[in-house]
Protein backbone atom coordinates (compact mmCIF):
# COMPACT_ATOMS: atom_id res chain seq x y z
CA UNK A 1 0.00 0.00 0.00
CA UNK A 2 2.68 2.56 0.82
CA UNK A 3 4.87 1.53 -2.32
CA UNK A 4 1.74 1.84 -4.33
CA UNK A 5 0.95 5.41 -2.69
CA UNK A 6 4.85 6.45 -3.20
CA UNK A 7 4.86 6.17 -6.57
CA UNK A 8 1.36 7.40 -7.17
CA UNK A 9 2.64 10.90 -5.33
CA UNK A 10 5.57 10.73 -7.35
CA UNK A 11 3.81 11.13 -11.05
CA UNK A 12 1.39 13.70 -9.28
CA UNK A 13 4.63 15.63 -8.27
CA UNK A 14 6.09 15.36 -11.63
CA UNK A 15 2.35 16.04 -13.63
CA UNK A 16 2.08 18.92 -10.76
CA UNK A 17 5.70 20.06 -11.52
CA UNK A 18 4.57 20.39 -15.34
CA UNK A 19 1.39 21.89 -14.53
CA UNK A 20 3.17 24.53 -12.56
CA UNK A 21 5.76 25.18 -15.11
CA UNK A 22 2.95 25.84 -17.86
CA UNK A 23 1.25 27.97 -15.75
CA UNK A 24 3.92 30.09 -15.09
CA UNK A 25 4.96 30.46 -18.48
CA UNK A 26 1.86 31.34 -19.18
CA UNK A 27 1.19 34.21 -17.17
CA UNK A 28 4.57 35.54 -17.85
CA UNK A 29 3.83 35.89 -21.19
CA UNK A 30 0.19 37.60 -20.25
CA UNK A 31 2.09 39.79 -17.92
CA UNK A 32 4.27 41.07 -20.86
CA UNK A 33 1.71 41.05 -23.28
CA UNK A 34 -0.32 43.50 -20.34
CA UNK A 35 3.28 45.71 -20.09
CA UNK A 36 3.60 46.11 -24.01
CA UNK A 37 -0.70 46.71 -24.69
CA UNK A 38 0.02 49.78 -21.95
CA UNK A 39 3.02 51.19 -23.29
CA UNK A 40 0.91 51.56 -26.56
Amino acid sequence: MSEKRTRTLRELTMADLAFVVATIAVFTLVVLVAKGVAKL
